[in-house]
């Protein structure tokens, strides 16, 4: 399906008149690069590209999900890293240029928005006097309480950069209410925390959400964008960054009996329309 591929999804889209994140390019393990017959374009093309473009870039999976390999890189030691990481999972990665804004999940069944919120990366709230460590466990001990499943490794090499450029570790003290930031990547399945914004959303990021699944083929659709300013007024900067079409509702379902119940409806309907056929 085109959806799980990032680098044909990202095609379809811009000549659709989508906005897309822009500088995105494909490059290959080595294996790959000289199978393809584009030798240049293996981890050291990619540097180069990355390089020519500007750090900080993004690099992932071409076809990964759930934000598994996302990693946004400052440097040349660290880009090496995050490429070696994607190669283990993809023959393919993207590179791509940074774009700031917020993150927000929009979930669409058939012509209709079911859901959407904003999407938080891994953070824990300092406390004055545990760990970063302590409170990352805690964190892990209450989501275990409550049901929620999310693939957060401690020992993610994303977590050490991100906290190292912070100037703090895991046997960091944060201030009573500092809010520290683990990842860069907002994925709820990577220990992302989410704010429903369903009924707030404007009605113009609602057409755009249902539009855009039926632009793609698609019935069930789960559509990440980068908003520059707030989902909740028209929209004016944005970016479409991944299209799903098999969005997880797990997570978003945890938040609360209200989303527990949009998911619990989802999955009725879409029961009933297979027993329709």
């Amino acid at each position: 399906m085109i959806a799980r591929d990032k680098d044909h999804a990202n095609f379809f889209l811009k000549s659709m008149g989508y906005p897309v994140v822009p500088g995105s390019k494909t490059f290959f393990s080595r294996e790959w690069a000289r199978s393809v017959g584009h030798p240049e374009r293996d981890i050291d093309g990619a540097y180069q590209y990355a390089r020519k473009m500007g750090f900080p870039v993004v690099v992932k999976p071409n076809s990964g999900m759930q934000g598994l390999g996302v990693s946004l890189v400052h440097n040349r030691r660290d880009f090496y890293k995050a490429m070696r990481v994607v190669f283990k999972m993809d023959r393919v990665a993207l590179v791509q240029q940074v774009v700031y804004g917020r993150d927000y999940r929009l979930v669409v069944f058939g012509n209709k928005l079911i859901s959407a919120y904003h999407r938080i990366p891994l953070n824990i709230v300092g406390d004055g006097k545990s760990t970063i460590a302590d409170l990352v466990k805690e964190k892990l001990r209450k989501w275990n309480v409550k049901g929620r499943r999310a693939k957060v490794d401690v020992d993610d090499p994303r977590i050490a950069i991100k906290l190292d450029r912070q100037g703090l570790g895991f046997h960091s003290v944060p201030a009573k209410r500092r809010m520290v930031y683990l990842l860069d990547n907002a994925n709820l399945s990577q220990g992302g925390d989410s704010v429903d914004v369903t009924r707030e959303i404007h009605p113009e990021f609602r057409k755009l959400a249902v539009r855009l699944t039926r632009d793609m083929g698609l019935r069930f659709c789960g559509v990440d964008l980068i908003v520059q300013g707030d989902i909740r007024q028209a929209p004016g900067v944005f970016w479409v960054i991944e299209v799903n079409s098999s969005p997880g509702l797990h997570h978003y379902s945890k938040m609360g009996k209200v989303q527990q119940k949009v998911v619990d409806d989802l999955y009725s309907k879409v029961l009933l329309s297979l027993d329709t056929k």
